[in-house]
C-alpha cells in the first residue's frame, strides 16, 4: 500500500517535468505577435543601450530565426529609428509655486524598409503618457521614479514595435516588396538616445526637464 503514494508522487513529478519541457520547446512569444517573416535585421538603434538590448532580446526570443546584423548589405530589412523625444509637463502647482504633479511624455518614431528602400512600414510614431505626483522633499526618490517610469514606457513601446513588425500588414508588404513605394535609404549611423538631464532646482516650477 505504501508504494502507491510513492508511485503517484513520481508520476506527478514526471508529468510536471514534461510540461515544463514542452513550454520551453515552444519558446517565448509575446501575446499578439508572431514570428517575423524576415531572417536578418539592420537597425540604427544603439543595441548597446538598454532600449536596444531589450529590443534585440525580445525580437529574437519571439522570432528565433531572425538575427541582427552589423551592416545593411547583410540584412533583409532596415529598422530605422527616425526620432525619440521625452519630456515632462507640469500638470499642477501648489500655492507656493511648487510642482505637485508631472506628465511624462515619450514619442518614438520609426519605419521599416527593405535594403532596396521599399517601404514595408511607413513612419510610425508611438506615443506614451504617464502622470506622476511630485514631492520635492524626497527628490532623489522621485528622480529615480521618473527614470524608472520612462524605462517602463520604453519597454511598453518595444512590445508595440514587435507587434507592428509581426503584423499581417507588414508580412504581406515583405512578401510583395516590389509593389511597395521606394524611398532613399536613410543614414545608417547608430542612433544614440539621450538619457535626459538631472533635476536642477528641486521642486520649483519648470525645474525638472528631460
Amino acid at each position: 500500500m505504501a508504494l502507491f503514494p510513492v508511485f503517484a508522487r513520481h508520476l506527478r513529478l514526471t508529468l510536471g517535468l514534461a510540461c515544463l519541457l514542452a513550454l520551453g520547446a515552444c519558446g517565448f512569444h509575446l501575446k499578439g505577435a508572431t514570428p517575423l517573416p524576415f531572417h536578418s535585421i539592420y537597425t540604427n538603434i544603439d543595441l548597446d543601450s538598454a532600449f536596444g538590448a531589450r529590443l534585440q532580446r525580445i525580437i529574437q526570443a519571439n522570432s528565433p530565426d531572425t538575427r541582427f546584423v552589423p551592416k545593411l548589405a547583410q540584412a533583409d530589412v532596415y529598422l530605422h529609428q527616425i526620432s525619440e523625444t521625452q519630456n515632462l509637463r507640469q500638470l499642477s502647482i501648489d500655492a507656493e509655486g511648487r510642482v505637485e504633479e508631472y506628465e511624462l511624455n515619450l514619442d518614438f518614431t520609426f519605419q521599416l524598409l527593405d535594403k532596396a528602400g521599399h517601404v514595408l512600414l511607413a513612419p510610425t510614431t508611438l506615443h506614451s503618457t504617464r502622470e506622476l505626483p511630485y514631492n520635492d522633499r524626497i527628490i532623489q526618490a522621485k528622480e529615480s521614479e521618473i527614470t524608472r517610469t520612462f524605462s517602463d514606457m520604453r519597454d511598453s513601446q518595444i512590445d508595440q514595435i514587435l507587434r507592428r513588425l509581426s503584423s499581417p500588414e507588414v508580412q504581406a508588404a515583405y512578401r510583395n516588396a516590389a509593389d511597395r513605394p521606394v524611398v532613399p535609404i536613410p543614414d545608417e549611423g547608430i542612433q544614440r538616445s539621450g538619457q535626459g538631464s538631472r533635476i536642477g532646482n528641486p521642486g520649483s516650477a519648470g525645474s525638472l526637464s528631460y
